[in-house]
């Protein structure tokens, strides 16, 4: 396919080429923040202070800019979600609030009645099986050499797909959660653990968000398990560089405790980087890029994990532009995580050709070290698996299988495509229990 033939990528026009950054007072366009100017709207604190958590915040910022009948609809949404709301300025400014319908970051944060569909028939609250995985409370030790740690339960927003909606941020009418605060005793049982597990090398530090975590907490986390000899690798995961790029400018005493870390770890030989989560080209700006720049002079390595989204970027141009840009940012894009079964977000998730056709065509484009991995993490505990890997696929009723011979050897896990996209026939036979089964089991059995 030549340049000529590739369609224009569905995003704005200030970031159609992946090396232009917007840089124009974008917030100024909302009504509650017209008087704002940039020294003061490029700062943490602002960002923080005022995060919009509720319907009446959105309406008080946006006013008639938006159509009485969103409000409603997102009322109604909110009423059905895992997730509550919080969301930075920053990222409420990058908005298409001309169409908040269709704009690809409205669909990953502010969930709609009218977009709803019926929960997978298969879902279940913690569908990755983390908290089976766990032997202390906010360790998952899944993998033989590597564990995640959930240092807290809270992040700078809250993404309506969260797989860990079982746990972060606050409780909703659908969900009681289970709470994650921070707390140095549940602390000491994970570093413990990690140092009674001699053949633990790779930790994720993760949550929640650990933007969230005070930059002593940073540090004392990063030296702890950097003190642990047979810790090699970590990795500090955080969506805050996507939905609040400032913090890494204006934060000086949490940047200066990452970068301590990060340093500290190189002079031990060891491996500190920063994973980060950008799903589309329109949350990229100037200031993403001072920030990157920023991480980059200081010797911090960012890699990049997507998921693929209905309605974000599961098509072809947006994908090679997100990698483009990306990129550019000295940003790796590492995965390409298909949806999760989570509850509340059926009209997100894509089928599994979908996803292993952008890949096809992703592939070649770029570098093959800037080039994601699109991986299915399988329900039921068994782990990350390439999407071109699995064992059966039953594309007309939605089902594939996966086995995971390292993490879960001689078990089958599933992935499952949206019904709302199958014949009517195929969703018919998941309206009834019995064939289902049936279905299931005949695609296990390789048939």
């Amino acid at each position: 396919m030549t340049h000529e033939q590739l369609a224009d990528p569905p995003c704005t026009s200030e970031v159609a080429d992946h090396r232009t950054f917007r840089r124009d007072e974008y917030w100024r366009a909302l009504p509650g923040f017209a008087d704002v100017d940039a020294e003061t709207f490029h700062t943490h604190t602002f960002q923080t202070r005022n995060s919009i958590t509720s319907v009446g915040k959105l309406m008080a910022l946006l006013g008639e800019r938006v159509d009485p009948g969103f409000y409603r609809d997102l009322a109604d949404g909110l009423r059905h979600a895992p997730m509550a709301i919080r969301l930075s300025p920053y990222l409420l400014s990058l908005i298409d609030w001309e169409d908040p319908y269709n704009d690809p970051i409205r669909r990953q944060f502010l969930p709609l009645g009218s977009g709803a569909r019926r929960d997978h028939p298969e879902l279940h609250l913690d569908s990755l099986h983390e908290q089976e995985d766990s032997p202390v409370p906010g360790l998952t030790h899944r993998y033989h050499d590597r564990a995640l740690f959930l240092t807290l339960d809270t992040c700078p927003v809250y993404c309506r797909f969260c797989t860990r909606s079982y746990a972060v941020g606050l409780d909703t009418e659908e969900v009681e959660k289970l709470h994650l605060n921070v707390n140095l005793e549940r602390w000491k049982a994970v570093f413990d653990y990690v140092s009674g597990t001699p053949h633990l090398e790779d930790i994720v530090i993760s949550g929640g968000d650990t933007y969230q975590l005070r930059p002593e907490h940073v540090r004392f986390i990063g030296d702890t398990l950097l003190d642990i000899d047979h810790v090699r690798r970590m990795r500090f995961a955080t969506k805050g560089p996507a939905v609040m790029p400032q913090k890494i400018l204006t934060d000086d005493a949490w940047r200066e405790a990452l970068v301590g870390v990060v340093s500290r770890g190189r002079s031990m030989h060891k491996e500190v980087v920063l994973h980060t989560h950008f799903n589309h080209p329109n949350e990229m700006t100037g200031v993403t890029q001072d920030a990157m720049n920023l991480l980059a002079e200081l010797g911090v390595t960012v890699r990049n994990q997507a998921v693929l989204q209905r309605g974000v970027n599961d098509d072809l141009a947006t994908m090679q532009s997100l990698t483009k840009r990306l990129s550019h940012l000295n940003i790796q894009p590492y995965y390409v995580f298909f949806h999760d079964l989570v509850a509340g977000v059926e009209d997100l998730r894509t089928t599994l050709r979908a996803g292993i056709e952008i890949e096809k065509g992703l592939r070649g484009t770029t570098s093959g070290f800037n080039t994601p991995t699109f991986v299915v993490d399988t329900l039921g505990g068994g782990g990350k698996r390439d999407c071109h890997s699995y064992e059966t696929y039953d594309e007309e009723n939605g089902i594939a299988v996966f086995t995971s011979p390292t993490v879960r050897p001689g078990r089958r896990f599933f992935y499952f495509d949206p019904i709302d996209g199958l014949s009517e026939e195929a969703q018919a036979r998941w309206a009834d229990p019995a064939a289902r089964r049936q279905m299931m089991d005949r695609v296990l059995a390789g048939g």
